[in-house]
């Protein structure tokens, strides 16, 4: 959960910008102040994946290793992006090709946990 929270506050972080752009909100802003914003926004963003690594790395007893806390994060991630884009930025169309691309992400997820042993 940890991991899902943190990835709403990257995804508006980074594209959020854009929201308020379209919005006028931002329409006049300095790109530095824009930047100072998202930074604001990123560093909740390191308030909540910072904890949710070091619960869920084996470095620190967690469950997984490191390859596949980043391949979980980066699943959730596009999870997160995609909720966002079909919800807030509602004229950005979904294609067959953009699930295509998810499902193979979703794959590496599961290969990422496929036990060589």
């Amino acid at each position: 959960m940890l991991l899902v929270v943190s990835n709403v506050f990257m995804t508006f972080a980074w594209y959020g910008n854009l929201k308020l752009e379209q919005m006028n909100v931002t329409k006049d802003w300095p790109l530095i102040l824009i930047i100072l914003l998202s930074w604001g926004v990123a560093l909740l963003e390191y308030l909540v994946m910072i904890p949710a690594n070091r619960i869920g790395s084996n470095v620190t007893g967690g469950p997984f290793s490191l390859m596949e806390l980043k391949i979980i994060q980066e699943c959730i991630s596009l999870t997160v992006f995609t909720v966002i884009v079909a919800t807030v930025f509602k004229g950005e169309p979904i294609r067959w090709n953009h699930i295509v691309s998810f499902g193979c992400i979703v794959l590496a997820v599961v290969f990422a946990f496929w036990k060589t042993k």
